[in-house]
């Protein structure tokens, strides 16, 4: 399943530059695939990732190993051609 995750800083991480170590040599759950991760010039969010995965176990591993520099949330999401699928099927015939 496709995920977009926003990653918003919080107030009381720990200083950039050992959050930017710590990504260098982070490896998420093997059940993950990183679609895209994008750094923005905000807070809120600072990070987006899209990402699949069928386990809800690593998306709990995700929060948990970030949690004290990010507060995150996960939308489930799909691409332009599933939606589109998606919304030909429900469409009345």
């Amino acid at each position: 399943m496709l995920f977009v995750a926003f990653l918003k800083l919080r107030s009381d991480a720990p200083p950039m530059a050992e959050g930017v170590a710590r990504r260098a040599a982070y490896q998420p759950p093997t059940d993950v695939r990183m679609v895209a991760e994008y750094w923005l010039q905000s807070n809120d969010p600072a990070t987006i990732l899209i990402l699949e995965t069928d386990s809800v176990t690593s998306l709990m591993a995700i929060r948990a190993f970030w949690g004290d520099i990010f507060d995150i949330t996960f939308v489930p999401a799909m691409t332009l051609e599933d939606g589109l699928a998606a919304a030909q099927a429900m469409a009345p015939q």
